[in-house]
């Protein structure tokens, strides 16, 4: 069997730790290398605070760190052709544009979420939203733990811009009302965050209509689906081609 192996970034993080702990249990990849600025974990790999110093031979990143991390990760990745999974949320546009410049050279793998059914409850709202949007509200409600900096999550803002991907008349965002002395109008998408506890992640689209309202919900339970759905796209990322890879790529694998 091929062995894929991984340098994982952000793996002192708890999502590094969850994603290590899953990767020990698997035959077909393994964690060979870390990247944190917390060196003080101590892992079955070596974990470095400075890529220049990674001297292990990697197939894969992965990356579950900070938005603060990108830059110098993608320029390791492309100087030494390396596919990178892509798990970190917050990502500002140009981080983003960042990520499509680096496709050019190398295979990347980038979801706002990497559950599975997380991206099927995309794909169920893109096709409520062309049967509904005309008639219904539609607004996006998102819950995580009181930990999460970034707010609304990059998971329902993925979900708004499938949901205007298929609609003729974009809609508007619009994520406080407090200051907003005025009738909701028909043309835009409530998005709302919740933080609290230690809710791992919820995500709610309502459709509301006369008389009828009609929500599609996820929750997710554990860490562990985000990170079993990274490690799958690593094996899917390797050997690929460069260029912009998602979940309906992986999906559409299988």
């Amino acid at each position: 069997m091929l062995m894929i192996n991984i340098l994982l970034s952000g793996c002192n993080g708890k999502m590094g730790q969850v994603i290590t702990r899953l990767a020990a249990e698997r035959e077909d990849l393994k964690i060979v290398a870390g990247y944190d600025q917390n060196t003080s974990i101590q892992n079955t790999y070596p974990v470095f605070s400075d890529l220049s110093k990674c001297d292990v031979n990697v197939d894969v990143i992965i990356d579950f760190s900070h938005p603060a991390a990108l830059e110098s990760l993608m320029q390791y990745a492309v100087s030494k052709k390396i596919p990178a999974v892509i798990a970190t949320t917050g990502l500002f546009s140009a981080q983003v544009q960042m990520l499509k410049d680096a496709s050019k050279v190398i295979p990347v793998f980038f979801s706002a979420n990497m559950s599975l059914g997380v991206n099927l409850l995309i794909d169920l709202v893109k096709k409520a939203a062309r049967v509904l949007a005309k008639d219904f509200d539609i607004e996006i409600v998102e819950k995580h733990h009181n930990q999460k900096i970034d707010a609304p999550s990059g998971t329902a803002l993925a979900i708004a811009d499938a949901i205007n991907s298929c609609l003729e008349q974009q809609q508007e965002y619009i994520y406080d009302r407090h200051s907003r002395r005025k009738k909701r109008s028909k043309n835009e998408i409530g998005i709302h965050a919740v933080r609290g506890g230690t809710i791992v992640g919820e995500h709610s689209v309502i459709f509301a209509g006369n008389d009828e309202i009609i929500e599609i919900n996820h929750i997710a339970t554990s860490k562990e689906i985000f990170g079993v759905g990274a490690l799958n796209a690593a094996v899917f990322l390797h050997k690929k081609g460069s260029g912009m890879y998602n979940m309906d790529d992986l999906i559409g694998s299988k």
